[in-house]
């Protein structure tokens, strides 16, 4: 047994310190991570980092003069006689009646102080609380001041509250002492329930195979190598594993140089908050598997989304608006002035949309180029290409991500979808249409178109006056001529033939200058909307990749050790 003893002392001298500052900014990495998954994985799937982050806090702001250590093991194993053979007092009651513990007994070495509040927060109740400190013992137990040993209740108990306050108290102590005995040492409960489990933490983990005396000196060896192998199996390789003997002090002086060398070193909790983060950080891990592929929204999704974007808002009918707005505007003022009034008696195109009017609408208040507009509401084929767009910039944003996030990128893509039509409609009525200038050259064809016609009506004028005396029988005026044609047949015809031909010249130019002031506005109105598109869809992708991609390095920085 002495070599025993010699082993899991080098044991527990190559266990590593734990470095509180570091500890602390692993618990702040992991609050980070929930932080920026809040609202994007399940809250079912954070239950365990929460339960860490809380846990730990509550653990580090109590007193770090004390290490917890527990009991734990079945039926039969000897834990009440272990906890007082350690106590040397009979402090747990011990029966043959089982289960015998029905709840925690606590035992604390030297002055109870700051354990108190460590065991309020533990929930054992004060009429089982022990002190273990008598002048009676002078300095023989000065080696486990600021211990705080729990009795548990047996984990395989048929009473389902002594199961359910086992697994609470596993969650909160700093070491565990798992107690088997030498007929049950193998049961599958414990391995497969309990010590499996406790893989990540090893190091505050002691399997001790007590009632040993009941073994002889061949069997010892054999039984403990056997056991030995089952924790290997367990993922428990390098646990410390000691034979006790409630009943024989020398039997526990291997256990008590352990719970010393804890005590001594205050690393225990420590080491037990240390792997709850391992633990949790594993358990998180398949939730950012991967490099975030991108930080947005790839090129080709984002055009797409555009053009739904201009198809949903009217663009296209925009467009043809703007296009018939200006053949309409522009033919009132270079065409030709005796038909002027025709053309005025056809609404402007814009108008009809209620979008800004002609530079005579300038003086306007500011408010009419943002109220709602009357461009024709989209087809259920442009609602459903903008909901195939949307989802489409989700889908590929989160393509490459591990669940939940391409779900809860494509969420995030259609978060403001039902803000999406009013938006567009504001972002129509506000877009400069380049129509609120008229260009120079109108004018200069509205002067010449104004300047012939006045040369027609004076040629006009001047006949009508030759006509009228010749009728009153007066001496007919002698017209200045033109070759062969009086000047006021020139006048008159040449204004005419003038007017027709500067309105038939000018047409075709007017046609061209619509298209362009057509696809100006349509790329004014596309960027609009893609500006919409950017605020209403992208800016909540590129969101949710930002948190995804914070997570990611939060967790990277909860990992490291």
């Amino acid at each position: 047994m002495s070599n025993i003893v010699g082993r899991v002392r080098e044991a527990f001298r190559g266990d590593q310190r734990v470095d509180p500052d570091a500890l602390i900014a692993r618990l702040d990495a992991v609050q980070r991570f929930l932080r920026a998954v809040d609202g994007q994985v399940p809250d079912a799937r954070l239950v365990a980092a929460h339960t860490v982050v809380e846990r730990a806090g509550a653990r580090l702001a109590l007193s770090g003069d004390h290490t917890v250590v527990a009991l734990a093991g079945a039926t039969g194993s000897g834990k009440s006689s272990l906890f007082n053979a350690l106590a040397r007092l009979e402090l747990s009651p011990v029966g043959v009646r089982r289960p015998t513990t029905g709840v925690a007994h606590a035992c604390v070495w030297g002055q109870l102080g700051g354990a108190g509040r460590l065991l309020d927060w533990l929930g054992v109740l004060p009429r089982h609380r022990f002190v273990r400190e008598s002048a009676l013992d002078g300095d023989d137990e000065s080696g486990l001041h600021g211990l705080v040993l729990l009795d548990l209740p047996d984990f395989d108990s048929v009473q389902r509250t002594h199961r359910l306050e086992v697994d609470r108290m596993l969650g909160l102590v700093d070491l565990v002492v798992w107690v088997v005995d030498p007929q049950k040492y193998a049961d599958r409960v414990i391995h497969t329930s309990y010590l499996r489990e406790f893989q990540r933490h090893k190091d505050v983990t002691v399997v001790v195979l007590n009632q040993a005396d009941r073994l002889t000196p061949a069997e010892l060896p054999r039984v403990l190598a056997d056991l030995r192998r089952l924790l290997d199996a367990d993922g428990l390789d390098g646990v410390p594993l000691l034979p006790t003997v409630a009943v024989d002090p020398a039997g526990m002086v291997g256990l008590r140089e352990a719970l010393e060398r804890t005590v001594a070193e205050r690393q225990a909790a420590l080491r037990r908050l240390a792997g709850d983060v391992d633990a949790v950080v594993a358990e998180l891990e398949p939730l950012v598997g991967v490099e975030p592929p991108r930080t947005g929204p790839d090129d080709a999704s984002t055009r797409e989304l555009t053009r739904a974007l201009a198809g949903a808002a009217g663009v296209p009918s925009v467009a043809e608006a703007v296009e018939g707005a200006y053949r309409h505007r522009a033919g009132g003022t270079t065409g030709w002035p005796l038909v002027k009034g025709w053309r005025r008696l056809r609404p402007d195109p814009l108008r009809r949309l209620h979008l800004p009017g002609p530079a005579a609408d300038a003086d306007a208040p500011a408010e009419s180029l943002v109220a709602a507009t009357s461009v024709p509401d989209p087809t259920a084929a442009q609602r459903s290409a903008l909901n195939l767009a949307i989802r489409a910039v989700g889908d590929r944003s989160g393509a490459d991500l591990p669940t939940p996030w391409p779900t809860a990128v494509t969420a995030a893509a259609r978060s403001r979808l039902g803000d999406l039509p009013d938006a567009l409609d504001r972002a129509v009525a506000g877009t400069d249409l380049g129509m609120d200038r008229r260009p120079a050259w109108w004018r200069v064809v509205g002067a010449l178109q104004w300047l012939v016609t006045a040369a027609a009506l004076a040629g006009l004028g001047w006949l009508a006056l030759g006509y009228a005396l010749r009728a009153l029988g007066l001496p007919a005026p002698e017209y200045p001529r033109v070759g062969e044609v009086p000047l006021p047949t020139v006048l008159l015809l040449g204004g005419l033939l003038a007017g027709l031909l500067v309105a038939a010249l000018t047409r075709p130019v007017v046609r061209w200058a619509a298209r362009r002031a057509r696809q100006r506005a349509e790329k004014r109105l596309t960027i609009s909307v893609g500006t919409v598109g950017d605020e209403y869809v992208l800016v909540p992708v590129r969101s949710a990749l930002g948190r995804y991609a914070q997570a990611r390095e939060a967790l990277g920085d909860a990992a490291r050790r």
